[in-house]
């Protein structure tokens, strides 16, 4: 049998992520797909819509076979960390190829762009050095010294637009199977209707997952969002909602997230992971000063500091996930089994023995710094939650989803 990976956040799984699966398969005459999925906690420094169990539920009842979780430590980390672990479990799974969403839709720019940065060499980063040390934020110094290497190229049509936010992903997860010197090929296709922060637009069947979220959050209704994502995916947030009540933001994580803060101080929030340059103390004052998550961000977000960063600062402060911690999870270690249909059954039980990591199944049959982490960052998601469901612990508790 033959595998397609996908890396996937599913926040949550709508029409666009069963089309991005669908063509997946079909672009590479797979057998299966495979995602590496986001647990409780997102790349772009947020908590998860609803726990990883669900969303991977979702993802099994449309198109995908097996899900396996990304560590926290990539999970949360910035584009080419979290590419890196990603692709390092889609090699260890065996995938015969890697399928992403861009805004460009053909393979070839990615290899010339990651050809032409390979010859600028220390130039392209003394670029991004210079521009940060300028106060920019790193995506604006990324772009920056990336337009400067593209400038006197003579075709720049041939490179690929590296402003766009699934371009980028998409030519980091190509760097990283570079890096990793995998066979792993890589495919794309193009993001279709929606961008990655398009809201969504009544009349239309495929909306971003950001788009989603907000429709949802601003009429407090699953009705609203009904066209947008598969029946499954509605039957299970109706699921959730109905055992939990609430659903994953900030909003609902804050009080607990400004406990946190005012409680440890600014010394020992500077020992957090991506905490710089003394933001501690802005982040310290700003809790003091706001009890809504807006009005906290309102006064932290800078010129420098991007929102997305701003937030990964916060999910690390939340999680306590430290300098020191970070530092002992160099890649990821196991593959942790989400669930799997019995197609993605049948894949594990030919390619079991040759898989490069140890397949993870149950919680307490398996002891790694990464993996203690990971269950951490569950029950402090289902703190945040403060539901009555009881979803603490649930990664010693929940088996391994079969959709048969």
């Amino acid at each position: 049998m033959k595998a397609v990976g996908i890396i996937v956040e599913y926040n949550p799984f709508h029409n666009g992520h069963l089309y991005h699966a669908q063509q997946a398969k079909q672009a590479t005459n797979a057998d299966i797909v495979i995602a590496v999925m986001s647990g409780n906690f997102l790349q772009r420094g947020e908590p998860a819509f609803i726990d990883k169990w669900h969303r991977a539920k979702m993802a099994l009842a449309s198109s995908v076979d097996i899900v396996f979780e990304l560590p926290y430590a990539f999970a949360t980390a910035n584009a080419p960390s979290f590419a890196s672990g990603a692709i390092r479990l889609l090699d260890a799974a065996l995938c015969h190829s890697f399928c992403f969403g861009s805004e460009d839709g053909n393979i070839k720019p990615f290899y010339n762009t990651l050809s032409l940065i390979e010859q600028a060499g220390n130039s392209y980063e003394d670029l991004i050095k210079n521009a940060t040390k300028r106060g920019l934020s790193y995506p604006q110094a990324l772009n920056e010294a990336y337009s400067e290497v593209l400038t006197g190229q003579e075709n720049e049509g041939t490179f690929v637009d590296l402003s766009k936010p699934n371009n980028i992903l998409g030519f980091h997860y190509i760097e990283a199977a570079k890096q990793l010197q995998s066979s792993i090929e890589a495919v794309t296709v193009r993001r279709i209707i929606a961008q990655y922060h398009d809201e969504a637009i009544e009349g239309n069947s495929i909306a971003s997952a950001t788009g989603i979220r907000k429709s949802f959050f601003e009429a407090e209704t699953l009705n609203v969002v009904s066209d947008f994502i598969p029946t499954s995916t509605a039957n299970t947030l109706r699921e959730w909602e109905k055992n939990n009540h609430t659903f994953g933001s900030w909003q609902q994580f804050y009080s607990q997230l400004r406990f946190i803060i005012l409680r440890e101080g600014p010394k020992k929030i500077s020992d957090i992971a991506d905490i710089t340059e003394g933001i501690e103390n802005l982040l310290y004052r700003a809790a003091l000063s706001h009890d809504t998550f807006d009005g906290f961000m309102r006064q932290v977000k800078s010129k420098r500091y991007t929102w997305t960063r701003i937030q990964r600062m916060l999910t690390h402060i939340y999680t306590g996930f430290t300098y020191d911690l970070r530092k002992q999870i160099h890649e990821p270690s196991y593959l942790r089994l989400l669930g799997m249909t019995s197609a993605g059954r049948q894949y594990l039980n030919e390619h079991k023995k040759r898989l490069k990591l140890p397949l993870v199944s149950k919680a307490a049959a398996f002891s790694d710094v990464s993996l203690t982490m990971d269950i951490r960052a569950s029950d402090l998601y289902a703190l945040g939650l403060n539901t009555a469901s009881p979803l603490i612990g649930s990664d010693y508790t929940t088996s391994p989803i079969i959709l048969k």
